[in-house]
């Protein structure tokens, strides 16, 4: 029997609407591919065997023909999707428990696509003729349902599902084939993020949490090395917090993993074997996750998974969205891993003339939109829009976008150079410039009162 690897969305900011996209529900539960050939298998993610932990969805054997199909595991508790107990499914052991879970917190199936069907590889056929056989060829059980869906307005499904208390949706373009791994033609778009994180270590308790902890510290790998994105603290129930301190004790060691200036000091370090999901509001420009809250233990997950492209991929999923590069000169782009110092200002002649300032870091242009353009006195504020991240390619980029196009109008280089980060926190940035125009110390600062996205830019006076 061949396995296959599950088709992954990559995240984008925003809601939006297309004729050539269909919409569905996020579920916040647990991936899963099922096997239905001459016996049945249900996969997960990394490849464990979950039908003997959800014996209910043996009622799927009594389908007609064989088939890989792909679903998503929830569970149902007081009336809401509940990511916890479908994780307390997940880590029932014996059977006894098993029984009884299946009896009092039953799970669903739900199945939004095929990719085999009586031995016949589905993958290259487009979206929209595999949702036709999935339909064409399943009935719907107790424990199992075909995943609805709406076609091109998408902005107003986003509402009504998020107003029901759902993580959000999913947008999947109709003419897209399945393709095993991460895909700019599927998009979650979730009302809070999340992301699945290296549980590094964790801070020693005060208060009520003496005996426990005080927040578990996060890292995701870039490359191989483990990069420090924060700590989480809220989110835990009393019995989560002992059960966790207690599987701690075996994993303890004395090296450190992060040396940076906001971890509390004397944490506990842990071997990078553990994983959680965290849901946080947007990543900070120092990669630190904004307004974190656990979210649940991830035995379903492996420790090499856990990389930063989680979240620092989002800015170009975002950029690339918004453009169809087959009408647009501008550059596709990828991320770059090497960091340089290039700055770029851009003045863009769209709906409203305005100026684009970029900086590279982690791989990519951060962005900001200045109406009033660049202050050329020490103390003058200009507001300043941060908007979705750029490729490095467009630091060289001039010509005219065409009607129609996001941001259509035409963009010059105003000025260019390189600049030094003094400071890059995730409400302040401090940097100095040496360009054609801009020279000496700016600063970036976050209106705290206003919306995540608005900042002001003022000229600061060049430190001796």
């Amino acid at each position: 029997m061949k396995y296959y690897k599950p088709m992954l969305a990559r995240e984008t900011q925003s809601p939006f609407s297309s004729p050539e996209w269909i919409f569905e529900v996020k579920w916040d539960g647990v991936r899963a591919l099922i096997y239905k050939t001459q016996t049945l298998s249900i996969q997960s993610r990394n490849n464990k065997e979950l039908l003997n932990r959800f014996p209910e969805f043996r009622e799927i054997e009594n389908q007609k023909g064989s088939m890989v199909l792909d679903a998503e595991i929830i569970v149902m508790e007081k009336g809401a999707v509940s990511f916890k107990a479908a994780i307390e499914r997940l880590q029932a052991s014996n059977q006894r428990d098993i029984e009884y879970k299946s009896k009092t917190l039953p799970a669903t199936l739900i199945l939004f696509d095929i990719l085999e069907l009586n031995g016949e590889s589905l993958l290259r056929k487009p979206l929209m003729e595999r949702k036709k056989l999935l339909t064409q060829n399943l009935q719907e059980g107790k424990h199992f349902l075909i995943s609805d869906y709406i076609e091109t307005n998408g902005e107003d499904y986003y509402k009504a599902v998020t107003q029901k208390g759902l993580e959000g949706i999913i947008a999947k373009k109709k003419n897209s084939k399945y393709v095993q791994g991460r895909s700019n033609n599927w998009l979650k778009i979730k009302h809070m993020k999340s992301v699945e994180c290296i549980i590094a270590g964790y801070t020693q308790g005060n208060g009520n949490r003496e005996s426990t902890f005080g927040a578990l510290l996060l890292g995701l790998y870039d490359k191989k090395d483990l990069i420090y994105v924060g700590r989480v603290g809220t989110g835990f129930s009393q019995s989560t917090l002992e059960k966790l301190i207690e599987q701690f004790q075996e994993y303890i060691i004395k090296d450190a993993h992060f040396k940076e200036s906001d971890i509390p000091q004397n944490p506990i370090w842990l071997k990078p074997v553990l994983v959680c999901s965290v849901d946080f509001q947007e990543v900070t420009p120092d990669r630190r996750l904004r307004m974190p809250r656990f979210k649940g233990q991830r035995g379903d997950k492996k420790p090499e998974e856990c990389k930063i492209d989680q979240i620092m991929k989002q800015g170009l999923t975002e950029y690339t969205r918004k453009r169809d590069f087959k009408i647009t000169p501008e550059p596709e782009g990828k991320i770059d891993k090497t960091t340089g110092r290039t700055f770029v200002v851009q003045e863009h002649h769209a709906r409203r003339l305005h100026w684009d300032l970029r900086l590279e870091r982690d791989g990519v242009l951060k962005s900001w939109a200045i109406p009033k353009g660049i202050p050329k006195k020490p103390g003058v504020r200009h507001l300043a829009v941060l908007v979705e991240d750029h490729p490095i390619e467009y630091g060289v980029f001039e010509g005219k976008i065409p009607d129609g196009q996001y941001g259509a109008g035409d963009v010059t280089i105003w000025d260019q150079g390189v600049y030094e980060a003094l400071k890059w926190e995730s409400d302040k940035v401090e940097f100095l410039v040496q360009g054609g125009r801009m020279k000496g110390m700016y600063v970036l600062v976050r209106i705290k009162k206003s919306e995540k996205n608005d900042w002001l830019l003022l000229k600061a006076r060049t430190p001796a």
